[in-house]
């Protein structure tokens, strides 16, 4: 292993930690402010905090680019903004009636949904991809059923926002490689602020007051957890197979389950601590790539 497959794994684990960290700044940030209007303007620091990079990168940011290239461009960013706004909207809803851990490992559920997502192009998914999902399933269980075998309402909210992350990623996948991935996350932050912004207008009430008690979990989760994680994420995962990349930021939920325990005192609960390791059991379980021949189905 070279010093830049390091270095890129490195870079991954520390997205994977500031990710983990950001479901408690998310979680503490409702007890002051409404879930659209955090994410509106931490949305909005995220990207603002990227404009100084098309500065300091001028090679690339002032190359002057084709029609389809800009074409490509914008059409990528509304894409992935879409995603990142559904899929932010879901678990930022969500969270305030969940912990930030059990936020944290069924978030983590997209690492899987992604391999899964991809048979509708008709690719092969092996075994122990398959294995992985019932172990996560059944840890889901645990993490969210209650006596009466019904689901927290803000843990069913925070699964459905995995499904859209998964679908974030697989439009990463897509748009990334073939742009400029500063002007791609600019572009996708905007339009997730926009749009969060638009929604709690109509639907809460927002003040000053409010943004002041809750500024460092918006500043944390703007520029930390969107400005600078995402952009890790993406000069992380350029030189780490994907593989290792989903397992390595997998540790997300691991992180946000320290971080609320240590941090917002949530309780460690036999049935939580169960249920968390199932789920990063099965997360781990779907990314391994044994060299032996796997039965594909």
């Amino acid at each position: 292993m070279n010093s830049k497959e390091n270095r890129a794994r490195f870079i991954l684990l520390l997205t994977a930690l500031i990710w983990g960290l950001a479901f408690v700044a998310q979680r503490a940030g409702m007890e002051n402010i409404e879930p659209f209007a955090f994410n509106g303007i931490r949305f909005a620091l995220g990207s603002l905090s990227l404009v100084p990079l098309l500065f300091l990168n001028r090679k690339s940011s002032r190359l002057k680019m084709e029609k389809q290239e800009k074409t490509f461009l914008v059409q990528g960013g509304i894409f992935c903004g879409l995603f990142l706004f559904a899929g932010s909207s879901f678990q930022q809803v969500g969270i305030v009636y969940t912990t930030a851990g059990n936020a944290g490992f069924i978030t983590s559920l997209y690492v899987i949904l992604v391999p899964v997502f991809g048979l509708l192009w008709h690719h092969k998914v092996n075994i122990q991809t398959w294995l992985g999902v019932l172990i996560a399933l059944m840890g889901l269980y645990f993490l969210s059923a209650k006596q009466d075998l019904t689901f927290a309402m803000g843990d069913g909210l925070v699964l459905i926002s995995a499904f859209f992350f998964a679908g974030h990623v697989l439009m990463i996948a897509k748009y990334a490689p073939k742009t400029n991935i500063i002007r791609l996350s600019i572009i996708q932050f905007s339009l997730a602020s926009l749009l969060s912004m638009a929604i709690s207008l109509f639907i809460e009430t927002t003040t000053m007051e409010n943004i002041r008690m809750a500024a460092i979990p918006i500043l944390y989760g703007g520029i930390m957890s969107v400005g600078v994680a995402y952009t890790l994420q993406v000069f992380g995962q350029k030189n780490t197979h994907p593989a290792h990349a989903a397992i390595i930021l997998s540790m997300e939920s691991l992180f946000a389950a320290i971080g609320g325990i240590l941090i917002l005192h949530e309780p460690l609960t036999f049935p939580i601590a169960v249920g968390g390791t199932l789920m990063l059991t099965g997360v781990i379980l779907s990314q391994l790539r044994f060299k032996k021949k796997v039965v594909q189905i």
